[in-house]
């Protein structure tokens, strides 16, 4: 079975809702295509910081201002930056003038996918392959066997997309970091040393080229990413099918350290491997017909910039917004949206590949903390 649709958005996350609710606003029919099966097939998890330059920007353009105001987590701009030893070097509190408040991102795609229209979005539909059609037409397959047509496809589908292929040749490359997600559940209660650890916000603990950063989280847990610069396969080397086991392989890596900060790792109720990948930093193609990308699709980057989320979400008002302010003329927005889109993403990709190198370089610690107390250096 084979549907048209003027204008097809392959991705369901923040950047593709971002993007169908701001062409809604501006009366322009587009459909969402998202692989997971419902809206609640996953808990979406983590916080966010939503930035004023550019994620509050896309939430202005989707007229969700208002509502974006309502899911800020109190508190959650505050931050705490330790040492191994379980020194605190950096302690800021919220006082509510920061202009990156946090948010869960489950509650900030609940408020897109609720700005939407009933039929909106097709769930269930995993894309697996894409290929151009003669006029600038393009036609994606699904894995449940349906396809569709486009005047206009949308590449919104993240890191690996399957969109990317009719622009681009680049894959993304491991970054040297590995992730170790945990989760520690009502932490108040249950953790009581993770959480006065963490404190109400974003947490950074940094030595020895390794760390952890977390949030408390508005359900009251904790998230936490326990980081190591790690070869490309040591995730394979645990199981991570056996929590305690897990634990133990991770642990070993933080002989020394604070026991509050292992109980980070030690008292987890999850443990989620990771690797980081990034496409190259200037990542760019050359304008095809009726075919473009935002997001993670066009410039996936390790997360040390904190800008993912916000440039997902910016480039889909961005791409909304030329759509609407180019009528008739497809190719001209597409061409104004990639021309904005490229160096936009290259500072935050370089910024990000910089963050990298600084966190876990040998004086990691150290240099945050005069980032924090001083600023950048110039």
């Amino acid at each position: 079975m084979s549907t048209h649709h003027p204008i097809a958005i392959i991705g369901g996350g923040l950047g593709g809702l971002t993007a169908a609710r701001v062409l809604h606003v501006n009366g322009i029919e587009a459909a969402v295509f998202e692989r997971e099966a419902s809206p609640k097939a996953r808990t979406q998890g983590g916080m966010l910081d939503i930035h004023e330059e550019n994620g509050q920007q896309a939430l202005r353009a989707a007229d969700l201002y208002d509502g974006f105001l309502e899911i800020i987590h109190k508190g959650g701009q505050s931050l705490r930056l330790l040492g191994p030893d379980g020194t605190v070097h950096v302690a800021e509190e919220d006082d509510g003038t920061g202009g990156r408040p946090e948010v869960d991102r489950g509650d900030l795609r609940d408020l897109l996918l609720d700005s939407l229209p009933d039929g909106m979005i097709h769930w269930g539909k995993k894309a697996t392959a894409a290929r151009a059609l003669a006029g600038g037409h393009h036609e994606v397959t699904f894995a449940d066997g349906t396809t569709l047509t486009t005047d206009l496809l949308i590449g919104a589908d993240g890191a690996w997309s399957r969109v990317r292929p009719l622009l681009s040749d680049a894959v993304p490359a491991y970054t040297g970091i590995s992730f170790v997600e945990t989760d520690l559940l009502e932490a108040d209660t249950r953790h009581p040393r993770g959480a006065a650890v963490v404190g109400d916000g974003f947490f950074i603990c940094l030595g020895d080229e390794r760390g952890f950063l977390a949030h408390k989280e508005t359900d009251g847990g904790l998230h936490v990413y326990t980081a190591l610069k790690a070869d490309e396969d040591w995730l394979d080397t645990v199981d991570f099918t056996h929590l305690e086991e897990a634990k133990k392989a991770v642990l070993a890596h933080f002989e020394g350290w604070d026991e509050a900060l292992r109980g980070l790792i030690a008292d987890a109720d999850t443990m989620t491997p990771r690797r980081i990948h990034a496409l190259p930093v200037g990542h760019r193609w050359d304008r095809v017909p009726g075919v473009t990308l935002l997001g993670d699709a066009a410039h996936v980057m390790s997360p040390f910039a904190g800008e993912g989320a916000n440039l997902a979400m910016f480039d889909g008002a961005e791409l909304a917004s030329a759509i609407a302010s180019h009528p008739g003329d497809r190719e001209g927005a597409l061409t104004a949206y990639e021309e904005a889109l490229f160096p936009r993403s290259r500072a935050s990709a370089a910024d990000s590949a910089q963050s990298l190198a600084t966190m876990f370089g040998p004086q990691g610690l150290e240099r945050m903390v005069e980032f924090f107390t001083t600023g950048p250096a110039a």
